[in-house]
């Protein structure tokens, strides 16, 4: 099984996320128990001899210290383009990595269906600012803003819906089917989508959100958005050995050419099916990617017969990575996400790309329309940790393009920042990504502290940034040329945004308080577990109140080794292991609650009479159960990984 690990990626992914919420489901379970116009080429690129040698060598050696099995890759020069491919595609066969190996995207898969939804824009088949309740009137959301502002298509593609990311059950499953409809796969029977935000406010990523725009491409077209796609986006590029549709590398009808996927502990993990299909299900070659990359820097159009014809608005490519209409953009921030790209400075580049993350695969696509250049690549395992930037490098460097500059104005010469003490403080992220475990990133805030025309901002226990002041309210990563934060207020109230996530400042006394209210309960917990398992060996009564906590002990012991046994893949399953950890979890919580009412009762009957052991008792059961109905109204008691 791979280790548990955090991470929040703008393009953070399905496996960022299920650990995410595996990390989530440990801490309750330890803490409880323990403690310009071109067209596209109508030939296919092929691999260029000048680019192998030095580039596979320097790529493998990469692979070798980031325990990657193996890449491909694709740069795209102006009409140029060449393939590589390094290492292997499947540790069990050893055969190797070749630059026509089939690969899995992850998350750039949203690209390709935006770029998709962008072509039924051009069709008029849907609009960009229109509704989604005018095509999918019956959708299950609750949008308290629904009166003033809907969510629009622009919004699902933006990631500026509101809408939260997927649950464990919509990524990591065992008994999801290629085949399930997408209806059932957004939400549950008898459950709605709540929104976090007024749409078109705030970025959150959200794979649920283009799980509907799949949806959207099927209600609108009258099929299945994979067959749709495929011949109509992917035949018009002459993406001849991609598909949407899912496909395996074991199995009846094998896929020989596929590369195997990878955990970081070598395991070898098979294609499996997401219910969030359309937002991370693609498998492709470096050379179709290359096409589709020439295709995004093109003027939308296509070959068609003697003559071309429009794919896609040359207009709504080049929008592609510009974010719009969001509070940070209202503020100052150029950079953001936008239509499916995200606009980011990398590598003194100013670029468009997308980053997708399965766990078992991990791809990256970037662009510079400008320049026309761009590269793709493909790796067949994602390690905790890697410095996938270095990587990245390697692969950027050779494009020989020019380095980013800034148009805008940030000439501070003799200029001083505004007072910004206001924004000293603790942040938390509004909305948060995943919403049953929003109170691990209220136990874990941002500090944010502003010294002049300097701000560093970082995570409790992580890796703090160091900005500088840009002009205006904007602050940018030293090193980096254009601003990447900005500060806003509304009110009362102070946010930082670098584009990708809004923090909101939170009070100093409520984070003290959480830090204190989880560290009393933890020890509480810890404390009556040990004392009520002592009773239960000293075979004192059964009325005894402290020995009922005691109860969830075995459920969640048994919980806890069936999640190490099973399937990581089924993590969001009903299976007896996390159906006992919610009915251990339900039994601490309800006996912990029992055993202090009992506890009063004696207390109130004895009027003290029973000594200073029920006085402690009853402390630690109080200093227990604050923290334990405060998981609870957060959503994580009892702890269900399957809702």
């Amino acid at each position: 099984m791979p280790r548990v690990r955090w991470g929040v990626n703008t393009v953070s992914e399905s496996y960022r996320f299920v650990t995410r919420c595996v990390a989530g489901g440990a801490l309750c379970v330890l803490t409880l128990l323990t403690c310009a116009g071109r067209q596209v080429s109508a030939q296919p690129p092929r691999p260029s001899a000048d680019n192998t040698d030095s580039l596979t060598v320097s790529v493998s050696r990469g692979l070798r210290e980031l325990g990657v099995p193996g890449a491909v890759w694709a740069l795209v020069r102006g009409d140029s383009t060449d393939l590589g491919a390094a290492g292997i595609r499947d540790r069990a066969s050893a055969a190797p990595m070749t630059a026509d190996t089939r690969v899995q995207l992850g998350s750039v898969t949203k690209t390709l269906l935006a770029t998709g939804v962008l072509m039924l824009v051009t069709r008029g088949q849907l609009a960009l600012d229109e509704p989604v309740a005018r095509y999918l009137p019956a959708l299950p959301i609750q949008n308290p803003w629904q009166a003033s502002t809907p969510i629009t298509v622009r919004h699902l593609l933006d990631h500026t819906s509101g809408l939260g990311d997927a649950h464990l059950w919509q990524v990591f499953s065992t008994q999801t089917s290629p085949d399930l409809p997408l209806r059932r796969a957004i939400a549950r029977e008898g459950t709605r989508l709540v929104l976090q935000a007024s749409p078109g406010t705030r970025f959150s990523y959200s794979n649920t959100g283009y799980t509907l725009l799949g949806l959207l491409v099927e209600t609108v077209t009258g099929e299945r958005y994979e067959q749709f796609l495929d011949r109509e986006l992917l035949a018009a590029l002459g993406m001849s050995r991609s598909t949407f549709t899912w496909q395996s590398q074991v199995g009846a009808k094998a896929d020989t050419s596929m590369a195997m996927g990878h955990f970081e502990d070598g395991t070898r993990q098979p294609s499996y099916g997401l219910a969030t299909r359309p937002a991370a299900q693609f498998t492709t070659t470096a050379g179709d990617m290359a096409r589709f990359a020439r295709f995004l820097m093109s003027d939308g159009r296509v070959p068609h017969g003697d003559t071309s014809r429009v794919l896609v608005d040359g207009a709504l490519l080049a929008a592609m990575g510009e974010p719009r209409h969001t509070d940070a953009v209202r503020a100052g921030l150029t950079l953001g996400y936008g239509l499916g790209l995200q606009s980011r400075e990398r590598w003194g580049l100013m670029t468009r790309c997308h980053v997708g993350n399965i766990g078992s695969f991990r791809a990256i696509l970037c662009l510079l329309p400008d320049q026309q250049r761009a590269f793709f690549a493909s790796f067949n395992s994602d390690p905790e940790g890697a410095a996938w930037d270095r990587v990245d490098s390697l692969l950027a460097a050779p494009l020989g393009a020019t380095p980013t500059t800034f148009t805008g104005q940030t000439s501070t010469s003799g200029q001083h920042a505004p007072d910004a003490a206001a924004w000293n403080g603790w942040y938390v992220p509004r909305p948060t990504r995943f919403e049953q475990f929003a109170y691990l990133d209220a136990l874990a805030p941002f500090r944010a502290i502003v010294r002049g025309d300097s701000l560093t901002l970082g995570p409790l226990g992580g890796t703090a940034r160091h900005l500088v002041w840009r002009g205006g309210m904007t602050w940018g990563l030293i090193g980096r040329v254009w601003p990447t934060h900005v500060l806003m207020a509304s009110g009362a109230d102070r946010f930082i945004s670098d584009g990708q996530r809004t923090l909101e400042r939170v009070s100093t006394l409520s984070v003290w308080w959480r830090w204190i209210s989880a560290a009393v309960g933890l020890c509480c917990v810890v404390l009556i577990l040990l004392r009520g398992l002592i009773l239960t060996v000293q075979r004192v009564s059964v009325r005894e109140p402290l020995r009922w906590p005691v109860l969830s002990l075995l459920p969640l012991s048994l919980a806890a080794a069936g999640l190490v046994r099973q399937p990581f893949l089924a993590i969001g399953d009903v299976r007896w292991p996390s159906v006992l950890l919610a009915v251990g979890t339900g039994l601490l919580l309800t006996g912990s609650v029992a055993a202090a009412l009992a506890t009063a009762a004696g207390l109130w009957r004895s009027r003290g009479a029973q000594g200073r052991s029920r006085v402690r008792d009853g402390l630690m059961l109080v200093g227990a159960l604050q923290w334990l109905i405060s998981l609870a109204l957060w959503g994580l008691l009892p702890l269900r990984l399957w809702a």
